[in-house]
Formats: C-alpha cells, sequence, structure tokens
C-alpha cells in the first residue's frame, strides 16, 4: 500500500528541518512541489531549495504540481473553502495513484501541517471521496508561532494567562478576546481597526527567511508603519505571508 508522508518545513528557514523531517524525504519515492504561478513561485523556490539540500537519496525524484485556485466571488468563505478543497483533493488523488503499490510520496508543508493548513485534511478527503487507499504519517514542524516569538525574543504567553490563536477574520468579528491573541490569515489587517490603547503588537513577516521584517510596539503607534511596509513587501515580492502577536498585560499584574 502507498504510503505519504505530510512534513512540516517551518517558515522558510531550510535549517527548520528536522532530521525526521529529512529522514522521511529520503525515503520517499517522489517528493512534490506546489506551484502557485509566476507571482509566488518565491514559495516553490524554497522547497526547491530543502530539496536540493537535503534529499541526497537517488532515487528520490521530485514533481511539481500546480496547485488549484480558490474562488471567492458570489460564495461563502467555507463554500469557497470546501470546493477548492476539492479540487486540491482531486489533483493530491491523481499524484498518489501514480506511485507504485508500496511506494512513498512527500509533501512538504509551510510551517506546521496541523496549525491552520488543511493538507491533513485534504489527504483525509482524498482516502474518503476518491476511494483511494493509502496510509500516511504526519512529521511536525516549525510554526510561524514559534517563528513570531523567536524573532522578537519573547514568550508568546503571559504567565497564567490564555492564549488564543484566530483569524484576521474572526478577529475583525469579535475583537481581541484575551491578554494574548495569535492571529494568522489576515489579509484584511483587521488589528488596524482595532482601538486599545493598551494593546501591544508583536508582527512579522517572511519569518524565517532572508526577507524577515518585523515591527512592534503600542498598536495606535505602530499600526499605520506596519501596513505601509506590508504593502510595500507584497508589492516587491506579489506575496506576503505573515502573523502578529495582540496583547495586553503584563506578568503578575493580577497578583
Amino acid at each position: 500500500m502507498p504510503h505519504i508522508h505530510i512534513i512540516g518545513i517551518g517558515t522558510g528557514n531550510p535549517e527548520h528541518l528536522t532530521i525526521q523531517a529529512i529522514n522521511a524525504m529520503n525515503a520517499a519515492d517522489v517528493v512534490y512541489i506546489p506551484t502557485k504561478g509566476a507571482e509566488k513561485d518565491g514559495l516553490a523556490a524554497v522547497r526547491r531549495e530543502i530539496c536540493r539540500r537535503y534529499l541526497t537519496n537517488p532515487d528520490t525524484r521530485t514533481i511539481e504540481f500546480a496547485l488549484p485556485t480558490r474562488t471567492t466571488a458570489d460564495r461563502t468563505y467555507l463554500d469557497s473553502v470546501d470546493t477548492w478543497h476539492a479540487a486540491i483533493a482531486e489533483t493530491f488523488a491523481g499524484l498518489i495513484q501514480a506511485l507504485p503499490q508500496d511506494g512513498a510520496g512527500a509533501f512538504l508543508v509551510w510551517g506546521d501541517p496541523s496549525l491552520y493548513d488543511s493538507t491533513i485534511r485534504i489527504i483525509e478527503r482524498v482516502r474518503q471521496t476518491n476511494a483511494v487507499d493509502f496510509e500516511f504519517s504526519v512529521i511536525p514542524g516549525i510554526t510561524s508561532v514559534q517563528a513570531l516569538a523567536a524573532s522578537h525574543h519573547i514568550p508568546i504567553n503571559l504567565i497564567g494567562k490564555p492564549l488564543e490563536i484566530t483569524t484576521g477574520r474572526r478577529l475583525a468579528e469579535h475583537g481581541n478576546r484575551t491578554g494574548s491573541t495569535v492571529v494568522m490569515l489576515d489579509g484584511e489587517q483587521a488589528f488596524s481597526k482595532i482601538e486599545d490603547p493598551e494593546a501591544e503588537i508583536f508582527w512579522g513577516a517572511y519569518l524565517g527567511t532572508a526577507d524577515e521584517i518585523i515591527c512592534s510596539g503600542r498598536l495606535a503607534d505602530v499600526a499605520d508603519e506596519i501596513l505601509r511596509k506590508r504593502a510595500e513587501a507584497r508589492a516587491r515580492h506579489g506575496w506576503i505571508m505573515d502573523i502578529y502577536l495582540l496583547r495586553k498585560g503584563r506578568d503578575f499584574d493580577d497578583l
């Protein structure tokens, strides 16, 4: 039966890979590299560099494939994601079906496969809806949350207090509900709409790469600077991956 490795590769620094991840790559017959068009070729380039550095098995091949794009016009968010995942599942099914009966393939997942990534659920969807028989394993990677905290030299939580991880869309709907809120997938820059004179922000983009940008301070003081840096970076690279921590309060301030 074919086997699929779902491998977390960190946030863009090839040195984020664990020994477990490198071993799994070299145990695969094929490492799959998704492409998202010329504007986002940098994402594929990082995966190519990882393969160049760490693939030592001469029998392991790389296959590049075009990742389907998400259509949002006239659809709800959940409907557009569901349709998108169905299209990706069909693509994955074709790749897996091309493996030999006892072969192995590896998908390289940005960050960690368990945190705001859908590769695991899409792989499960392939098994359930495409009737493709295979096994799979998951290898964790460094998350953007960890990389953000490391770059800002901070712990991600306040002592004894909760931490929320959410999306920009949810932040815009519900606001900052905890003392520490990590916000991912914020295409709306929801932080710029938060009016809280006590809030601090720790922001980062392209974490772990040579293009890394970070900014921190009182939200009211640095929000415009982050918006400017974000817009300039996106125009320069054609894409952006960023994340931030909104924090209010201090350690031991409720004693």
